[in-house]
């Protein structure tokens, strides 16, 4: 990845890391890449092993550091920066980026609610390569955390002063390699306690792990189990306060939720090039198949969905030092909208595939089948669509009529929108994560405002056309949302019903198109170019529309900039990305232009 923005935009540091880490892996598509090589990567695929060396390599580059925080010896300042890299890894291999993200997962609630002793042995052994997992699952309870089964009895401060903890926790990444259990337990009739369980002090008679588990995708990813039979802990292994551990998880959720975008943002980049360097080579009936209309459809729309998707993941990377209290349901809104976004461009691709998506080799060695059943995944676990539409769903009573008023919010709405800022550095601390948002939401409760601020600058900064259509469709959106208000205020007690979840839906997609205006709002100045003109915004906003009104379809006349940008992009080995639209437009080769 290689960002040549407009001298006046100068990037936040989460660009830099990735470009470092993406020349570091070198291109995918070259052979002689090494282990993230597509090569590689299929052939270990093959064998249901990781590629040999792969994880040495991203060792080698300093990725465990961004798992650990500065304040503990790491190099994990902001969640975007553990973002962006994991995003880089995604895009050659979802399978190590998964067993990092089940790294992440468990270690977070040490560095919110742990205690200096535990905090320094977990940061020192993820520094050394050390492995941890998060033992919550149970194979007859899924994610009912309230019928948890596995337990730890005894006295803290009496007798040994320890714990004895039996339980199976069924499936785990992580669970067979990883030297750190966080085990949810029951430590009392109601009570449940996260416990750090670290298998080097255990009896190795007093735990087992399970066999692998077999799955459609992620093949080589230790997906496993772990078994206690009267094992012995310390007291001190309770993570925080005994007692507190569902809230602790569900905050803990919250993070990992948001990271999950990037495996999504990540697969999105390698499909799309996939499908566009088959585009330029393939030929049918005496023409590349660009040229045909629903092959370009299919491309065009896949790259403004990998668009849309960064509009509205970043922020919420950036909110966990700028706003945590807001990440209850916007961390569920991006871990809605952006996996399935990540599914469909997936589907659109292999449309334009056709049999060649099919196979598992030719077309870059045959790893599109890998990433499309690797990206399964992604809609499932840290809560599935359903339980994250839920969650939506459950808030927007508050969120609509039972408001309360807003703050003022221009300030924030910069620290998360503008590219340009670095987010504050993280200070981990449970308690400033919430476990809902108690009727707040600054991204899109005030659309009255937003809307006002992008015409009034548009008229100024954009394109005259694109001003004229922006007007367009900013009113057709305050109808949906208005649609939406009136729907929920006729049964605000309705939060679980089929059409409550629909309801959920459009909420998500209304947050979709409010974030991709106040990226376009927050960047237009500083990036300039193609990105100021604001035809991608316009191209944005209809492909985010069509959601609801299918017939509303994209502006051909603003087709070529973001056409150009997207061949630039692939043709000289760069992120799909909008940074990418202020560097000029220089000219390229559109097949049929």
């Amino acid at each position: 990845m290689r960002s040549e923005v407009s001298p006046r935009a100068e990037l936040t540091p989460a660009h830099r890391i990735a470009a470092d880490l993406d020349g570091y892996l070198g291109d995918p598509m070259d052979d002689d890449a090494g282990p993230f090589s597509y090569k590689d990567i299929v052939e270990a695929e093959e064998r249901d092993e990781l590629p040999r060396g792969a994880v040495e390599t991203v060792r080698a580059w300093g990725f465990p550091e961004y798992l650990v925080p500065v304040q503990l010896g790491g190099r994990l300042a902001t969640l975007e920066e553990l973002f962006f890299v994991t995003r880089g890894i995604s895009r050659r291999s979802l399978t190590i980026a998964v067993m990092y993200g089940s790294g992440l997962l468990a270690v977070n609630p040490v560095w919110m609610w742990g205690d200096s002793r535990q905090q320094k042995i977990v940061a020192d052994g993820i520094l050394r390569g050390d492995l941890a997992c998060f033992g919550v699952s149970e194979a007859d309870h899924g994610s009912d955390v309230m019928a948890c089964e596995a337990a730890a009895s005894g006295r803290i401060g009496e007798d040994e002063d320890s714990l004895v903890l039996n339980g199976t926790k069924w499936p785990v990444g992580n669970a067979t390699r990883g030297r750190f259990v966080t085990t949810y337990a029951k430590t009392g009739a109601r009570d449940f306690s996260l416990l750090l369980v670290d298998k080097d002090e255990l009896d190795p008679a007093t735990w087992s792990v399970l066999p692998p588990v077999r799955t459609l995708g992620l093949r080589g990813h230790d997906l496993s189990g772990i078994a206690f039979e009267n094992a012995r802990l310390p007291g001190e292994c309770v993570v925080g306060r005994r007692g507190a551990g569902l809230v602790q998880t569900l905050k803990t959720l919250q993070i990992t939720r948001t990271a999950i975008a990037a495996l999504s943002i990540g697969t999105m980049d390698a499909v799309v090039r996939i499908g566009m360097e088959y585009s330029r080579e393939r030929t049918l009936y005496g023409a590349g198949i660009y040229q045909i209309p629903v092959i370009r459809d299919h491309l065009v729309k896949a790259h403004l969905d990998l668009l849309i998707a960064e509009c509205m993941a970043i922020p919420v990377a950036r909110a966990l030092t700028v706003a945590p209290g807001r990440l209850s349901l916007w961390s569920s809104i991006v871990k809605y909208f952006v996996p399935v976004q990540g599914e469909e461009v997936v589907a659109s691709i292999g449309a334009v595939l056709a049999a060649r998506g099919y196979l598992r080799e030719g077309v870059a060695h045959g790893v599109f089948q890998k990433l499309q059943r690797d990206h399964a995944i992604a809609s499932i676990f840290e809560g599935t669509t359903h339980v994250n539409l839920a969650n939506v769903a459950a808030q927007l009573p508050f969120l609509i009529v039972d408001q309360v008023e807003p703050e003022p919010s221009d300030e924030m709405l910069a620290d998360l929108f503008s590219w340009t800022r670095t987010p504050p550095t993280w200070e981990p601390d449970g308690r400033k994560l919430q476990l809902t948002n108690e009727g707040h939401d600054e991204i899109g409760r005030q659309y009255e405002a937003t809307a006002e601020t992008l015409l009034s600058t548009a008229r100024v900064f954009a394109a005259p056309d694109v001003a004229a259509d922006l007007a367009t469709l900013v009113s057709r959106i305050g109808d949906l949302r208005a649609e939406l208000h009136a729907s929920v205020r006729e049964d605000p007690e309705d939060i679980t019903s089929a059409a409550a979840l629909r309801r959920a839906k459009r909420y998500c997609e209304l947050h979709a198109m409010v974030s991709v205006m106040l990226t376009w709002i927050h960047n237009h100045a500083e990036f300039g170019g193609s990105f100021a003109d604001g035809a991608w915004l316009v191209l944005c906003l209809q492909r985010l529309l069509e959601r609801a009104q299918p017939d509303t379809g994209l502006s051909e006349e603003y087709l070529p900039s973001v056409e150009t940008v997207m061949f630039r992009c692939f043709e000289e080995g760069r992120w799909f990305t909008l940074t990418e639209l202020a560097d000029g437009d220089r000219s390229i080769e559109i097949p049929g232009r």
